[in-house]
């Protein structure tokens, strides 16, 4: 395996100059943001492009990767694919398009991304829309040889988001579903075991069952405030006592994880997202953060 990170933590830092720090600091792998270079979204760990794949060089790219000794892990586009506003879901249907398209040129295997969701219409209801929206898309990723790789965060933090969140993949039983409805060997998991902590959910379990979809990891981690939860009771949703924090500073047993992954023959990138606000404000504050999670992960990685 390879120890990565989702650049989108560094958003006023170029490429070369997150993968130089990377390469400085004990990291392989980049997995680099590729939101509109417009910056329309601004969600917190989005909007950042460090590619522009409307206009680049994929020359360019690959030798800034080759000159500090990185690989691509996957490009990252997170928006949500369902929007019930229709000219911001074409808009973010056409901007993955244009990232797949990049992967390839890239000779990237995986774009990872989010299924989106409705939040005010039911599951039932947002899984017939996924029929209708995600199947053209897969299949544009098929004949551009590359992998889409959906995340499980369910996108439920704030009241905005609410009752339903705005990302439909968040359990195994929906993955089951969705994977029904799309059986191409190219749509799996961007598989991140924080979000599975706060719903109760066995992530090294979650691993063993679906260990042919997971093309892609995320290293974040999750603690639970347990005055929050006391205050707020699962029924919130988890808003409220959810907390991401970086690896090694929540609940994961990434030696139990990392174990599960190892056992079902993953050998690619783990790669650290940093949502952590103990680590923010500051760009020496995001990289101690990074640091920290090396410290946690690296005597594992191997």
């Amino acid at each position: 395996m390879k120890l990565g990170l989702l650049t989108a933590a560094f958003p006023d830092q170029t490429l070369e100059q997150v993968a130089q720090w990377a390469q400085e600091n004990g990291y392989e792998a980049l997995e680099v943001a590729c939101w509109p270079s417009s910056g329309s979204e601004h969600r917190r760990y989005s909007g950042v492009a460090h590619i522009d794949v409307h206009d680049f060089n994929p020359r360019t790219v690959l030798k800034t990767f080759d000159r500090y000794g990185l690989v691509i892990s996957s490009l990252a586009y997170y928006p949500n694919n369902l929007d019930p506003d229709k000219e911001t879901r074409q808009a973010a249907n056409d901007h993955l398009r244009k990232v797949v398209e990049a992967a390839q040129r890239l000779q990237v295997e995986t774009v990872g991304t989010f299924v989106g969701r409705d939040q005010s219409r039911s599951v039932k209801d947002n899984l017939e829309d996924f029929k209708r929206v995600w199947p053209p898309l897969v299949k544009f990723a098929r004949e551009h040889d590359v992998r889409i790789a959906i995340e499980n965060c369910p996108m439920i933090f704030s009241p905005d988001e609410w009752p339903g969140g705005r990302n439909l993949a968040y359990s195994p039983a929906l993955w089951r579903q969705l994977f029904e409805i799309v059986p191409d060997e190219n749509f799996g998991l961007n598989f991140d075991p924080s979000h599975l902590v706060w719903q109760m959910i066995d992530y090294t379990r979650a691993v063993r069952e679906f260990s042919s979809r997971i093309f892609h990891v995320h290293a974040k981690d999750m603690e639970i405030d347990r005055d929050g939860l006391y205050e707020e009771g699962v029924l919130s949703a988890g808003m409220g006592w959810q907390v991401p924090r970086l690896p090694g500073l929540g609940e994961v047993r990434w030696d139990r994880f990392l174990s599960a992954l190892y056992a079902i023959g993953y050998d690619w990138v783990v790669s650290v997202e940093h949502e952590d606000r103990n680590f923010e404000g500051g760009l020496e504050l995001v990289q101690r953060g990074f640091v920290l999670a090396r410290n946690a992960l690296r005597p594992l990685i191997v």
